[in-house]
């Protein structure tokens, strides 16, 4: 019983790191990561549908972002669709590919967005506790319906403290990471 607490326990956090690191993902560093892109969608025969279904996308410079469509016809309406999802970048095209140059980002707007990506980890923290939370809630009623021992909710509890603060680290190291690359000129 206890050990399904820490398993269902486990699983959230797991959620909890992915969503976190998929938002580190989508935060330009001053290199071309062609994730931003991942959420463009164009108007394709009347369907929204992913950019990344419609065009070949690649990196061939460190800050430029080559994007080329599978259908040259499209390429007009790739292009809206880029201005519309509003990335800050302006896309550049050349009749056969779309090309997006990557600003260099000034210190002030690194320093910007270092506190973004802490508040973000810290927001995956808290999130984190409430999760820890919910988990030693589960645990006391266990304890009370007889289900587990005072002795397994202690050392259930505990436990729980060891997943978390292991979970934590690694949102640290993240944010540590991903502020690092920022700050990198």
């Amino acid at each position: 019983m206890r050990n399904q607490v820490h398993k269902q326990l486990q699983e959230k956090m797991e959620k909890t790191l992915s969503v976190f690191k998929d938002e580190l993902n989508h935060i330009r560093a001053g290199r071309a990561n062609p994730l931003i892109l991942d959420k463009v969608k164009v108007e394709y025969y009347g369907s929204e549908t992913p950019l990344k279904q419609l065009a070949s996308i690649s990196v061939p410079e460190p800050r430029i972002i080559q994007i080329q469509p599978y259908d040259g016809s499209i390429l007009k309406d790739i292009e809206k669709a880029i201005q519309i999802a509003d990335l800050g970048i302006n896309p550049n095209n050349d009749g056969k590919v779309i090309r997006l140059t990557i600003p260099m980002l000034t210190e002030e707007r690194r320093k910007e967005l270092v506190k973004d990506v802490k508040k973000m980890g810290e927001d995956s923290k808290i999130a984190l506790r409430n999760e820890r939370r919910d988990a030693i809630d589960h645990l006391k009623k266990m304890e009370k319906s007889k289900e587990i021992t005072e002795d397994e909710l202690v050392s259930g509890e505990k436990e729980v403290q060891k997943q978390i603060d292991e979970y934590v680290s690694k949102v640290d190291q993240l944010v540590a990471k991903k502020s690092d690359e920022i700050m990198e000129v």
